[in-house]
């Protein structure tokens, strides 16, 4: 991810044409956050709303990756390209790993497990008959 931030900060660069550290802090400034406490609350805020922030991560990384393709340059682009389906499959994949975490500390708590979406958990109950 690193690798992939020092690429897209690069090809920012070569976009707006200024050199690598007014890009980097041109993108630092755009995605940061800080904290403000507004009425006695603590709040985070930045230059960005919230829904916006993932699909403009997104389409820097995807101009990032055309621009590596059309110039032919394919490891930075596989870079570019697994950076994006990261981006792209995070909110599932972290949904995915909570529900499992979550589930199986509701059965060993001994508390009831909420209802679960989850097709992959076979559930059975089982009694012995006396005879």
């Amino acid at each position: 991810m690193t690798y992939t931030g020092f690429l897209v900060i690069g090809v920012v660069a070569d976009y707006l044409g200024t050199g690598r550290i007014a890009a980097g802090l041109l993108i630092g400034v755009l995605f940061a956050r800080f904290p403000w406490i507004k009425e006695g609350r603590l709040r985070i805020v930045g230059l960005l709303p919230k829904p916006v922030r993932r699909p403009l991560i997104v389409s820097i990384l995807a101009l990032s990756l055309f621009t590596f393709v059309t110039r032919g340059d394919y490891v930075p682009a596989l870079f570019a390209g697994v950076a994006t389906a990261f981006v792209v499959a995070y909110p599932w994949l972290r949904r995915a790993v909570v529900d499992r975490m979550s589930s199986s500390v509701f059965t060993f708590g001994g508390q009831k497990r909420p209802e679960s979406n989850d097709d992959t958990v076979i559930e059975g109950e089982f009694r012995e008959r006396k005879e």
